[in-house]
């Protein structure tokens, strides 16, 4: 068999002028990547068809074209290349970008079902800067109140049902998730500061952490934000179980056996958050490959953000009618 030779990438002497811009600038293989992450494609394919792009337009002899204009080869390249519903995802995400509003994103889900990573890689992919873990937001609490004024905060969430036991419960209730929920409201908090912070300097925001559970914050309260909440979860105890063996390799040495004695805790508050989504209606991300959950969670984020721009927008009424309906 003959042996494949890589086909060498063809010299472009020329830029390719993005006009209509206050400032016009060449375009640039490294951002047009950056846009298409937002597809939720990995950063060496979406590098891959950002080159095609510029391909295209170097064969079709173009040598300025406005940004809308490069979005709709951008978006038939995409198509070509990877599919119709990467393609719409990329046009959507472009209508987001109009926001008028600042996004605020809560992901919620019990101890080790991957929200810091996913997290850390929707910010990579959307272009986010700002992420703060709930845990953080505890920590800055507890330096500021003795474990004697709120005893609540100086736990961890599947430990907090030594809290419930100082007071007397009802026969029925499970010390756990009263112990949980108590921290929670509590943590709650300084999660509303730090939204309404964001609103008001307009600045984009990632909360996430075990304290965001649904109905423990008033949505409506932030109408000067684009809120988008969801829950992961991991509903294969086995898979579950092994994220914390795997913590312990991947942060030098950090011991694992605390979550581990505490694993049937951390089962049992994942059954109660993600029943408060279903009752409150918040949407459910199952994590079990972090390509695949990243695509949901891109996507409804990306969705909500969309609706949330005015149709009047100029990129809206530039856009939309170049994304073809999903099959």
């Amino acid at each position: 068999m003959k042996p494949i030779v890589p086909k060498p990438m063809k010299q472009h002497p020329r830029h390719i002028v993005i006009s209509g811009e206050e400032h016009q600038l060449p375009y640039s293989n490294g951002l047009m990547a950056a846009s298409i992450m937002a597809t939720g494609l990995a950063p060496a394919r979406a590098f891959h068809v950002a080159e095609r792009v510029e391909e295209r337009l170097h064969d079709t002899g173009v040598l300025s074209l406005t940004r809308a204009e490069l979005f709709e080869v951008a978006h038939d390249v995409l198509v070509d290349e990877v599919g119709e519903r990467y393609a719409e995802s990329f046009t959507k995400w472009q209508v987001a970008n109009e926001l008028d509003r600042p996004l605020v994103i809560l992901i919620g889900g019990a101890t080790g079902v991957g929200k810091s990573t996913i997290a850390t890689q929707l910010a990579a992919r959307l272009g986010l800067t700002r992420i703060i873990p709930t845990d953080a937001i505890r920590e800055v609490m507890r330096a500021m109140f003795s474990d004697e004024m709120l005893t609540t905060l100086h736990t961890s969430s599947f430990e907090a049902e030594r809290l419930a036991t100082r007071n007397p419960l009802p026969r029925s209730a499970d010390p756990v998730i009263i112990g949980y929920r108590e921290q929670s409201a509590a943590v709650m908090v300084g999660v509303r500061a730090l939204v309404r912070r964001a609103i008001m300097e307009g600045t984009d925001l990632i909360l996430e952490g075990a304290h965001i559970a649904p109905g423990f914050l008033d949505l409506s309260e932030f109408e000067g934000a684009v809120v988008v909440p969801f829950v992961v979860t991991v509903d294969d105890e086995e898979l579950h179980r092994s994220h914390f063996i795997l913590r312990a390799h991947e942060s030098r040495g950090r011991v694992s056996d605390r979550y581990l004695d505490h694993f049937d805790n951390i089962r049992k508050i994942q059954r109660y958050v993600k029943s408060l989504a279903m009752e409150h209606g918040m949407p459910i991300i199952p994590s079990y490959n972090l390509d695949a959950t990243l695509s949901q969670v891109i996507e409804l984020v990306v969705t909500e953000a969309t609706r949330a721009v005015p149709s009047s927008s100029p990129v809206t009424s530039q856009l939309t009618p170049t994304t073809s309906p999903t099959k």
